[in-house]
């Protein structure tokens, strides 16, 4: 029987907090905005873009937002091509590794990335898995809505029952829930772990992420 565990990226798989900082910086900056504090930038880390833009400044015009959407994706990229890659947490690389070997295993991603930045991501990390099912902000509606996780259950041909959402934030938790999928929260995101208490299970550490994962899905081969 197969399983699928369905991993978010930004705080969860890699620390890209400096460059989304950075990117909301040139953002704001280029309709002339004062930039939002840290922890509001972080509380809307996995939202759509346009989403993403509409909580930090819902009194902005609709062009200002499209702007800084466009803004934003323009500098992200550029940090891309001058500094490399965001780093893994620790462990995570070994882990996905050990993931990776089990036969009835299949690993996905959900993140609210565009195509273009998730593509380049994992180029550069050059990961050795494969994620058989990637779904990013470009084609769904922004999470909490469940659009990505019901894709990705459709695409790998396993029941929701089968299959677990990995994440940092409550929007990571409420898609799981929305899709009638487990959930396991990662305590190194941007979230606090108390808004992460709608989850199955809390990982603070990979290892703790490993067994959690077992725990759910149970044993593979």
């Amino acid at each position: 029987m197969l399983k699928l565990a369905v991993f978010d990226v930004d705080g969860t798989l890699v620390d890209s907090q400096g460059d989304i900082l950075a990117s909301m910086e040139a953002a704001f900056g280029s309709v002339g905005l004062d930039v939002p504090t840290r922890s509001q930038i972080l509380s809307i880390v996995g939202l759509s873009l346009p989403l993403a833009m509409a909580r930090l400044v819902p009194d902005a015009t609709d062009a200002q937002r499209d702007q800084m959407v466009e803004s934003y994706k323009d500098a992200y990229a550029d940090l891309r091509r001058k500094g490399g890659h965001a780093p893994l947490y620790p462990g995570i690389g070994d882990l996905l590794t050990r993931l990776g070997g089990h036969d009835n295993l299949l690993l996905g991603i959900a993140t609210g990335k565009s195509r273009r930045g998730l593509d380049a991501l994992l180029d550069g990390l050059g990961l050795p898995v494969r994620f058989v099912t990637t779904q990013v902000a470009d084609d769904h509606p922004s999470k909490p809505h469940p659009s990505m996780l019901l894709t990705a259950l459709r695409e790998s041909g396993v029941e929701a029952k089968d299959a677990v959402m990995i994440g940092d934030t409550t929007y990571d938790i409420e898609m799981a829930q929305a899709a009638g999928m487990h959930s396991i929260g990662v305590a190194w995101g941007y979230h606090s772990q108390e808004k992460l208490s709608g989850s199955n299970l809390l990982a603070k550490d990979a290892t703790g992420l490993e067994q959690a994962i077992y725990e759910i899905l149970g044993e593979f081969t």
